[in-house]
């Protein structure tokens, strides 16, 4: 691969939906306990009061903004930083629109800003993701790791990791 490709990461509806109800969800709890808060409230409640939105706030850090393809590294890109992964070893990859269904969530987030985390399922076995459309699942297999990332044009992503395997 001769030079940078990048690659948008586009939003389902349903992660749409999922983050803003979330959203809704850890704000209106804070200003619902505000709004009922005792004169002088104990220390659990000041922390039932801000933790939703430290949630919030930890988890737009992680965000998928896009991936980069550069080299023997596909970069995801995050809003203050890049999440770096060797192409070293890549045996196969193919787009899966259903890759992720019946995914169990092991450790991650599961829908807010994303689905991003290990995961596992029959299909797949287990698996890191880094997704925010799941209809454009494209799997990643390594000997010892699989990886699912949701580029906006799954297809180009295929066609030029097939010619990294190829050229490996």
């Amino acid at each position: 691969m001769p030079y940078e490709q990048k690659f948008n990461a586009p939003w389902s509806r349903q992660l749409k939906w999922l983050t803003a109800l979330a959203t809704l969800l850890l704000l209106a709890i804070p200003a619902i306990l505000m709004a009922r808060a005792p004169a002088d409230p104990p220390t659990i409640y000041q922390v039932s009061i801000w933790l939703p939105v430290a949630i919030l706030a930890l988890s737009t850090l992680f965000v998928i903004r896009g991936y980069t393809l550069n080299g023997n590294t596909l970069y995801i890109i995050r809003p203050l930083w890049k999440t770096r992964l060797s192409l070293d070893g890549l045996q196969e990859v193919f787009a899966d629109p259903e890759a992720m269904h019946g995914s169990i969530r092991i450790f991650g987030n599961g829908g807010l800003f994303g689905y991003i985390g290990l995961f596992q399922n029959k299909t797949i076995g287990r698996y890191r993701a880094f997704a925010t459309d799941q209809q454009r699942a494209v799997v990643l297999r390594f000997p010892e790791r699989n990886l699912v990332v949701t580029p906006g044009r799954p297809e180009k992503l295929v066609a030029l990791l097939e010619e990294h395997i190829r050229s490996q």
